[in-house]
């Protein structure tokens, strides 16, 4: 059983960033795909970013394009999510997760691990 737990998240006028971090209980295999998710208030978990280690590989939502980078210090057992010129809407609960899966993937199914989560807020 893999437990994610994830921190960094606070409060940030619109343009800051912040960097979120996930530390994983055990080492996860390479073949796993790790991501983030958010979700806002009144609306449905949505899939932000993807990394799969075993070629680096990452993708991306449009609406954060150029703005956040998905990586990973391996050795430390750490996923990471640098977020810049934040937006209101980028305002959610964020969550990282890890699943099994033969392609990058932003549903939610099919992951098998999630986090706690850690609370973004964007004020304009």
């Amino acid at each position: 059983q893999v437990q994610l737990v994830e921190s960094g998240g606070g409060s940030v006028q619109a343009g800051g960033s912040l960097r979120l971090s996930c530390v994983a209980s055990t080492y996860i295999a390479g073949n796993y795909f790790m991501a983030w998710f958010r979700q806002a208030p009144g609306k449905e978990r949505e899939g932000v970013a993807t990394y799969w280690r075993s070629d680096g590989s990452t993708d991306y939502i449009d609406s954060v394009k150029g703005r956040f980078t998905i990586s990973q210090d391996y050795a430390k057992k750490t996923l990471y999510l640098q977020m810049n010129s934040l937006k209101p809407e980028d305002t959610a609960m964020y969550y990282c997760a890890a699943g099994l899966l033969h392609s990058s993937s932003f549903a939610t199914s099919g992951y098998d691990y999630w986090g706690q989560g850690t609370q973004v807020t964007v004020s304009s």
